[in-house]
């Protein structure tokens, strides 16, 4: 387990920045939340006659004059698009860096076989993730508790749960690609964080695209959906999971059998 300790140690700055800087803006969010509060009817009838617009960020669906309904929408997209950018960061990186920083040599001449590197370098990536989504939600809760909000419990822990496995699902799909690349993987990283997201946008915009919600994790982490339905969209998620499990295999079959430079 020595690289698997290396690795969370070697990620430990970042973690702690994208940590606190992601926790402090959904914990400013939630703060604000009783001074918006007595806006909200004006701010509900304006988004209601926003179309399109209302219809791409889930705001036609959630009230925002109740917590969880701005929360939903509010926090979620912080979470979601900070929390995505900081797992593709972590898949990007994790495999290829050893040949973009010519450590890759090192690395194998240690009695440590190729499965094994892959599969502790996979365990740092998901540790630090559930590190990030405690320190998150520790936050939110503790930023709820002073403004004297009670949320539902069980949506605040179907919101959490699906932010957490959209993370995991792009850093399982970023690390599959990683294996495949010796440089440049951030870019493509965050690209495919990105891509994801607005697919989510594009697919709530009209019903002819709602197949992209079974591309896009965003599809079975919008959190207007989740609310309005008591629980995350199984077909979606099935289909999320899928797509993390080929992300991995396909890390195991290139990174055992690539020529490193």
């Amino acid at each position: 387990m020595a690289l698997y300790g290396h690795e969370l140690r070697q990620g430990k700055g970042a973690l702690l920045i994208w940590t606190a800087v992601i926790a402090c803006m959904l914990g400013v969010c939630v703060l604000i939340f009783p001074e918006m509060k007595g806006q909200m009817g004006e701010i509900d009838g304006m988004f209601s006659e926003m179309g399109g617009f209302s219809a791409a960020f889930g705001m036609d669906r959630v009230s925002f004059g109740e917590f969880m309904g701005y929360f939903s929408v509010e926090c979620g997209n912080v979470l979601g698009l900070g929390g995505a950018f900081f797992a593709a960061l972590l898949g990007s990186l994790a495999l290829a860096k050893e040949e973009k920083e010519h450590t890759a040599e090192f690395l194998l001449t240690h009695p440590i076989s190729r499965r094994r590197a892959v599969v502790q370098k996979l365990g740092a990536v998901f540790t630090e993730i559930a590190l990030f989504q405690a320190a998150v939600i520790c936050v939110a809760a503790a930023a709820t508790s002073v403004i004297g909000e009670k949320p539902e419990l069980k949506e605040m822990a179907l919101l959490f749960l699906a932010y957490f496995l959209l993370q995991i699902e792009i850093a399982s799909i970023c690390f599959g690609i990683s294996a495949f690349i010796g440089r440049g993987g951030l870019g493509i990283g965050l690209g495919i964080a990105a891509l994801f997201y607005f697919l989510n946008i594009i697919a709530n915009l009209t019903e002819q695209m709602q197949f992209l919600k079974y591309v896009t994790p965003f599809g079975y982490a919008e959190g207007a959906d989740i609310l309005a339905n008591g629980g995350i969209d199984a077909a979606y998620l099935t289909a999320g999971m899928a797509f993390a499990l080929i992300g991995i295999a396909a890390a195991f079959i290139r990174y055992c059998k690539k020529d490193i430079a």
